[in-house]
């Protein structure tokens, strides 16, 4: 795979895929799913510059992060998708994501 570094303060985002099925059993084609809006980071740029002085990301590769529907440009590395941003465009960072979406697979399989 390419490595991509981006610049100053923007940030690769490889998207969360959500769960292709419903509550109920039914399969959702992707033409009808929304695109999810979290993310892991993937890379970081060095930070920006403010007075001369560079300015640390507060996100590090591997955040799983929220981000606006809108956010950033979507980017096709080696037939990955990715989302290149800005860190400002970045909401906040998930904590226990990973183990909430799993809570929500094992509830609707319960049913």
């Amino acid at each position: 795979m390419a490595k991509l570094t981006p610049l100053h303060d923007r940030v690769l985002v490889r998207r969360v895929e959500e769960a292709e099925t419903a509550r109920g059993g039914i399969i959702i084609p992707d033409t009808a799913k929304e695109k999810p809006q979290e993310g892991v980071v993937v890379a970081v740029g060095q930070g920006k510059r403010e007075k001369g002085e560079r300015v640390k990301p507060d996100v590090k590769e591997g955040d799983r992060i929220l981000f606006g529907k809108y956010s950033g440009n979507e980017v096709r590395i080696d037939d990955e998708e990715f989302i290149i941003m800005r860190e400002e465009e970045i909401l906040g960072v998930l904590t226990g994501a990973a183990k909430h979406s799993e809570k929500k697979e094992l509830a609707g399989s319960r049913r």
